[in-house]
């Protein structure tokens, strides 16, 4: 037997965050970013259609990128302190993450992070508060699954949280909100959907439910992503993405996903580069080595999207976006040097082949498989 869980309600096209003026209940904290959101003013936004709905609002602006585990805490206290009954997360996939975490932690003031890191771990939730997601990129799709990504700034590891607890109850899919993130936000998210569809649909735990979705996802990326890079302001093509993050994320919660995310957890915690961007570039060279194994599927999206090699493609999407063919390429903005990387080395590939993501990855991995994979990426090979 197997299990397709998602939110129980999702809100999705133009004009869908005014559905929170129907939630019901007495207080509502909103946990956002480090002040992207209310720059743009859409914590505002989301305060006044609370306000409407008759709830008490606080806000927690504070969750940096790669939310980490001190950052949750902190967030956990806070939330003690107010007491919500709704807990309203707004932003990318950092946001999101970083509020599912602080949701168990309010609801289990005893529990430790280390309680919940294995797989399925999560107490029961919603003794205290419910959830409502909304995603401002469209990539992540924290806002529609069983996953939160934490690092331990410490150990510099991510640490790839999974339960059903943390599914999202209601999940609002506003177009407008991605419509105002800037080109280089709208590529690295955009590859991120296509990995997270790419990795679902070959997944060794995919089901006819998960690809039917996957491999819808896979088309929309090719055919939206760079109208969405190009114009922001093209709401069709932005709701057209949103969408299919969306479906992704509904893919890989249930599906799970493969090497791609195992080795970019790692490559992420070690030198910091940005998840979706990370994933962006592994992604052809996994589709590379996962061939073999999954030919039969990845020939299905070739046929699907009408081109004679995947990988080739991803390279050719990457490219049109902004994004290199290897993380050397761009060491430079993130203040990694040669060394650095060889020094991460000794290090990620036994990491990385320890991460939940490569149970379900189609062509089973070595540890040197890991770390010839994390070559080819950094050098180009």
């Amino acid at each position: 037997m197997t299990t397709f869980a998602i939110p129980r309600t999702v809100h999705h096209g133009k004009n869908s965050l005014k559905e929170l003026e129907n939630l019901e209940g007495n207080k509502a904290i909103i946990v956002t970013d480090e002040g992207t959101m209310s720059k743009l003013g859409f914590v505002d936004k989301v305060r006044k259609h609370l306000k409407n709905a008759g709830l008490e609002v606080k806000v927690f602006e504070g969750v940096e990128p790669d939310p980490s585990v001190k950052t949750v805490k902190e967030g956990k206290d806070i939330m003690l302190d107010f007491g919500p009954d709704w807990i309203i997360a707004l932003g990318g996939g950092s946001p999101m993450d970083g509020a599912k975490v602080m949701w168990s932690f309010y609801e289990h003031p005893d529990l430790k992070f280390e309680d919940i890191i294995e797989v399925n771990s999560m107490p029961k939730l919603r003794n205290k508060a419910r959830f409502v997601a909304i995603p401002s990129t469209s990539g992540t799709a924290s806002e529609i699954t069983a996953f939160a990504v934490i690092t331990d700034r410490e150990k510099k590891i991510k640490y790839p949280l999974v339960s059903g607890e943390i599914i999202p109850d209601i999940a609002i899919v506003d177009p407008e909100i991605p419509s105002t993130m800037p080109k280089h936000i709208t590529a690295n998210t955009g590859m991120d959907v296509l990995t997270h569809a790419v990795e679902a649909y070959i997944s060794t735990a995919a089901t006819d439910y998960t690809d039917a979705l996957a491999l819808k996802a896979i088309d929309s990326v090719f055919e939206y992503l760079p109208t969405a890079y190009e114009n922001g302001d093209d709401l069709a093509a932005r709701e057209k993405m949103h969408d299919a993050s969306t479906m992704a994320g509904m893919a890989f919660s249930n599906a799970s996903l493969g090497i791609v995310h195992s080795l970019a957890h790692k490559i992420g915690g070690e030198l910091h580069f940005t998840h979706g961007l990370s994933n962006a570039i592994l992604l052809p060279y996994v589709i590379e080595f996962n061939y073999e194994a999954a030919e039969d599927k990845l020939q299905k999206i070739q046929d699907t999207l009408g081109i004679g090699c995947l990988a080739e493609e991803v390279h050719k999407l990457n490219n049109k976006v902004g994004i290199p063919d290897n993380f050397q390429a761009i060491a430079d903005k993130f203040d990694v040097t040669d060394e650095m990387f060889e020094d991460a080395l000794s290090r990620m590939p036994e990491n990385s082949h320890k991460d939940p993501c490569t149970l379900t990855n189609p062509n089973e991995p070595t540890v040197e498989d890991m770390k010839v994979l994390y070559e080819k990426a950094y050098y180009g090979k």
